[in-house]
């Protein structure tokens, strides 16, 4: 709202009005509300108007508002209304030009269900959105919706390609494990740090044969990285091992992982007021040999 590049209105505007003439809210009042809301972590339509009925007298300084507040009903209505392509556009706009990028940034990507989007009465299947989200920052950087969750790896290439990842470190759980998905964060000169499941089996056993025999030795001969941290609140402990080596020669095709370097295994140990429960888990990464900077990514490490 400055006037510098990164108001709402700058980036929002382009946004076509679906609704008839003789409107009672302006959109860009009914869109600038409902961002606010939700940066303030607002859950719903209601909330929505909650939050713009508590801040009236601020939003009145820089909005038109002729008729107040929209209603709940008015928010809903008209975000189902508007061009979701066009949103996400304003959208993705808008955040590259209040995000400060920085060399090493993380970038994690994460796909989920919107909550009570579900609606069996009427016939509305669940929403799923692949989000990408800034850790220094602390910000959304952009969101894809999918049909299904089957259909998020899809969903991915098409994330990324909105996004400048320029120089950052790109986290994705099992479900975005693909050579294709490797190669375009490489081609779009960023690093990747992806974990390993059920997706890619013989990989995952792999590496998870070759840590747990380099445990055992100690890892005798097999140059690596380690690192370690603690942190706990209320009754937990919560210790995380992260384990490193670029030592991957033995590791079969290898080469048809663009820019790998890499391989990590980290092991999560929690006491929970005296109750001890761990797991451990395996990631494949273009980053050289370098715990500390694993360590500090947040997504596909359970962060």
């Amino acid at each position: 709202m400055d006037g510098k590049g990164s108001g709402i209105k700058e980036h929002f505007s382009i946004i076509r009005d679906p609704r008839k003439p003789n409107k009672r809210h302006k959109l860009l009042d009914i869109i600038t509300i409902a961002l606010c809301a939700i940066i303030c972590r607002g859950d719903g339509w209601e909330q929505v108007e909650d939050f713009g009925q508590v801040k009236y007298d601020w939003f009145k300084t820089f909005l038109e508002l002729p008729h107040g507040i929209p209603s709940h009903d008015t928010f809903g209505r008209v975000f189902a209304l508007i061009d979701p392509e066009e949103f996400q556009a304003s959208f993705v706009n808008w955040m590259k030009a209040i995000q400060q990028a920085t060399a090493g940034e993380v970038v994690a990507i994460d796909g989920k269900t919107l909550r009570r989007s579900h609606d069996p009465g009427l016939g509305q299947a669940p929403i799923h959105m692949v989000s990408a989200w800034a850790g220094e920052n602390q910000m959304v950087l952009g969101q894809v919706k999918t049909e299904a969750k089957s259909n998020q790896i899809k969903a991915i290439p098409k994330l990324l390609r909105l996004l400048d990842l320029s120089g950052c470190i790109v986290t994705i759980d099992a479900m975005g494990c693909q050579k294709k998905i490797a190669a375009q964060i490489i081609d779009q000169g960023a690093d990747y740090l992806l974990a390993l499941k059920g997706n890619q089996s013989q990989l995952h056993e792999e590496i998870e044969l070759f840590f747990q025999d380099a445990l055992k030795s100690d890892f005798r001969d097999v140059e690596h990285g380690y690192h370690q941290t603690v942190d706990g609140d209320h009754g937990r402990i919560e210790t995380r091992r992260y384990w490193i080596t670029s030592d991957i020669d033995w590791l079969p095709d290898r080469q048809k992982w663009k820019g790998l370097k890499s391989v990590v295994m980290v092991q999560r140990e929690r006491d929970l007021n005296g109750v001890v429960s761990s797991e451990t888990s395996y990631r494949i990464s273009s980053l050289d040999n370098d715990p500390r900077k694993i360590a500090r990514a947040p997504g596909a490490l359970g962060h």
